[in-house]
C-alpha cells in the first residue's frame, strides 16, 4: 500500500484516480490547490503524487519544482489535457517520473504508476542500504567507507541474488577477490563451494585439467581419475582470476561450459553436467584483448554479463586511515604486540602515497612497520615507502663515493636545508612555513623536533 496525493482542480478526475487506486489498495488524499497540496506535503510524507499541470495560481511544473524541495523522495507524475514535447521535456529535467495526457488508458496508467512505485521503493531500499554500510567501515570483509566502495558494496547487493556471471574489473591489488567473495556469501549459493583459480598462476600444460579434471591414464602422471575444479565448485560459485592469461584453446572450451553448463574430463568420453556460477576477474583490457583477436569475443560478452568496477586506492584515500587502523589492529594482534595507532605525519605521508600497489601494498606497508615498531605508535621512520623518497637532485649534485652513503642521514640534511631556508622565508613563522611547505603544523613540528631545528 502507498500514500498516494492527487492535486487536480478537475473534480471529475480527481474522483476518477481517487476511486481507482483506493480499489487498488492505496491511501489516497485529493485537494484542488497546489499551495494547500505543498502545505500537506511539508506536513506528512507522500510515496506517489499526480498533479495536474494547469491549475490556477501555481502550474504543475512550478508545484513540482516545490515538491522536490521539501520532499524529494515523493515520487511525482503530471497530467495534462494539453500535452506538448516542450512541456514534456521541462517536467522531466524537473524531476517528474512521467508526464501523461487525460484519457489515457486505464490499464496503462496502472501499470506507470505501479512502476513508479516499484522505481521508488528500489531507490528506498538502496538509500537505506547505503545508509547501513555508511554506518560501519566494512561490508563482507572488504574495509572502506568512500563513495566508490558504496556503490562497490551496492552492485554486490544486486546481483548476489542473480545466477547472472559477473566480471570484476580492477588493477591488481584491490580486492577483486574479496568482492567475488562477497557475492558468493550473500547469494543463494553462499552454502555450497566458493572455488578460485588463479588463470596465470597455473602452468598453462596443467589448466585443463585443473578446470575439468581428468581421467586416469590420459596423460603422464594421471594415476587416478581426479575431479576438476568445476566439478568441486557444483551448485555453488567459481572465480576465474586473471581470466585475460587463459590460453585459446582454453577459451573454446570455457565457452562450452558457459553456455551448454556441460564438459568433459581430460580423457573422458562422457559429458558432465554442471550448475555453477561463473565470477571472472581481470586487471587487462579485455575489450582491447578482444580487438587483438587474443580473447574470444563470444566468451567476452558471456562472461561480462554485469561488470563491477573496483576502485585503485589512489581513487579513494578516505578510505586509507580506515584501512591503516584496521592492519594496525590486525597485526599488532598477529605479533604479540600493543601498537595503537599512527603518527599523523606518518598517515600524512600515506595519504599522499599513490600506492601502485594498491590496498595489497598499504597492508604489506603497515606489516612491516609493526613489525620493526618498538614503540606503541607507528613513527614515520619505520614506514618503509617505496617510491617515497624525492629526488634531491635539484639540492645538490651528489656523487656516491665506492665506500657508499647513509641514505637517510642525506635525505635529513635535505629536509633540514627546505625546513630552514622555509622559515628563513617567513622569518621563522612556523605556520607560514607549514603552509609553504604544504604540511600540517603538528607534521611541521614533529621533523623539527626531530631533526633538532633550532
Amino acid at each position: 500500500m502507498a500514500k498516494i496525493l492527487i492535486v487536480d482542480d478537475d473534480q471529475g478526475m480527481r474522483e476518477f484516480l481517487e476511486i481507482m487506486l483506493t480499489k487498488e489498495g492505496h491511501d489516497v488524499t485529493s485537494t484542488i490547490d497546489a499551495m494547500k497540496a505543498l502545505y500537506r506535503c511539508k506536513k506528512e510524507h507522500f510515496d506517489l503524487i499526480l498533479s495536474d499541470l494547469k491549475m490556477p495560481k501555481v502550474d504543475g511544473i512550478e508545484f513540482l519544482k516545490s515538491v522536490k524541495d521539501v520532499s524529494p523522495e515523493s515520487v511525482v507524475i503530471l497530467i495534462t489535457a494539453y500535452a506538448s514535447p516542450e512541456t514534456a521535456v521541462s517536467a522531466m529535467k524537473e524531476g517528474a517520473y512521467d508526464y501523461i495526457e487525460k484519457g489515457i488508458d486505464v490499464e496503462e496508467l496502472k501499470l506507470i504508476i505501479t512502476g513508479a512505485l516499484e522505481k521508488k521503493g528500489v531507490r528506498e531500499t538502496d538509500a537505506l542500504f547505503i545508509k547501513v554500510v555508511e554506518d560501519a567501515v566494512s561490508f563482507s570483509n572488504m574495509i572502506g567507507k568512500s563513495r566508490g566502495m558504496l556503490n562497490v558494496y551496492k552492485e554486490i547487493k544486486k546481483v548476489a541474488e542473480t545466477p547472472t556471471n559477473v566480471l570484476i574489473l580492477g588493477e591488481s591489488g584491490t580486492g577483486k577477490e574479496l568482492v567475488a567473495k562477497a557475492i558468493h556469501e550473500n547469494s543463494p549459493r553462499k552454502k555450497m563451494p566458493f572455488v578460485v583459480i588463479n588463470c596465470g598462476g597455473v602452468p598453462e600444460s596443467l589448466l585443463e585439467s585443473e578446470f575439468f579434471g581428468h581421467m586416469k591414464g590420459s596423460f603422464t602422471g594421471a594415476h587416478i581419475d581426479k575431479p576438476g575444479l568445476f566439478e568441486i565448485a557444483k551448485s555453488g560459485t567459481i572465480f576465474l582470476d586473471e581470466i585475460g592469461e587463459l590460453p585459446p584453446y582454453l577459451q573454446v572450451k570455457l565457452l562450452r561450459v558457459v553456455q551448454e553448463k556441460t564438459f568433459r574430463r581430460v580423457g573422458g568420453a562422457e559429458d558432465i553436467k554442471v550448475d555453477v556460477r561463473i565470477i571472472s576477474a581481470t586487471n587487462k583490457n579485455l575489450e582491447k584483448k578482444v580487438k587483438e583477436g587474443s580473447f574470444r569475443e563470444d566468451l567476452y560478452y558471456r562472461l561480462n554479463v554485469i561488470p563491477i568496477h573496483v576502485p585503485p586506492l589512489r581513487e579513494r584515500k578516505e578510505d586509507i586511515p580506515v584501512l591503516t587502523r584496521y592492519f594496525i589492529e590486525k597485526y599488532s594482534s598477529a605479533f604479540g604486540k600493543e601498537i595503537k595507532t599512527i603518527s599523523s605525519y606518518a598517515m600524512e605521508l600515506l595519504m599522499n602515497y599513490p600506492f601502485p600497489g594498491n590496498v595489497r601494498e598499504l597492508e604489506n606497508i603497515i606489516e612491516r612497520s609493526v613489525a620493526l615498531e618498538t614503540s606503541n605508535i607507528i613513527l614515520p621512520e619505520n614506514l618503509l615507502i617505496s617510491g617515497r623518497l624525492q629526488e634531491i637532485s635539484n639540492f645538490t649534485d651528489i656523487n656516491i663515493p665506492d665506500d657508499g652513503i647513509d641514505l637517510n642521514d642525506e635525505v635529513s640534511k635535505y629536509e633540514r636545508h627546505l625546513i630552514e631556508e622555509a622559515l628563513k622565508k617567513v622569518k621563522g613563522s612556523k605556520t607560514k612555513a607549514a603552509e609553504i611547505l604544504k604540511v600540517s603544523f603538528d607534521s611541521l613540528r614533529y621533523r623539527i623536533e626531530k631533526l633538532g631545528i633550532g
